[in-house]
């Protein structure tokens, strides 16, 4: 059985990978860590920033690792076990984590930085040209039947 996608409208010719994107995005993860994503506003003509915020409190700038591969951004924090440490209670978990965003075309990944346990990546989404094509009709005659 085939699967009815939002995308199959006979009139959305070439949108596959859209709907790639759109599965890959689904699979989320364990909603670990906590983000936010904010829009900064604009500064007379500059582009649309925007802002991911990650809360990694525990982590270091060493143990978080930020890259960006075929338009998928992903944030990985792995931790070390401290066995020198011996707890009474443990209530703080080191943890590892993988937290993707897809990125659509036009977004560039400006920065990240990380301050008091948050991991701030800031991303500028640039206006695309408008470019209008007049595709000129030739005059073939009516199509032939090969038999």
């Amino acid at each position: 059985m085939t699967r009815m996608s939002t995308l199959s409208s006979p009139l959305l010719l070439g949108f596959e990978e859209i709907e790639r994107l759109i599965d890959r995005a689904a699979k989320g993860g364990d909603g670990y860590p906590p983000y936010n994503i904010e829009r900064i506003a604009k500064d007379g003509g500059a582009a649309e920033l925007l802002r991911i915020t990650l809360a990694v409190a525990g982590f270091t700038q060493d143990e978080l690792e930020v890259t960006l591969e075929d338009r998928q951004l992903t944030i990985r924090g792995k931790q070390q076990d401290d066995k020198s440490r011996d707890y009474l209670y443990r209530g703080i978990a080191s943890r590892q984590f993988t937290r993707t965003f897809v990125i659509a075309d036009g977004i560039e990944v400006k920065s990240a930085n990380l301050s008091n346990g948050l991991l701030s990546i800031d991303l500028q989404r640039f206006e695309p040209e408008r470019l209008v094509k007049r595709i000129e009709i030739g005059a073939s005659g009516p199509a032939k039947s090969q038999t």
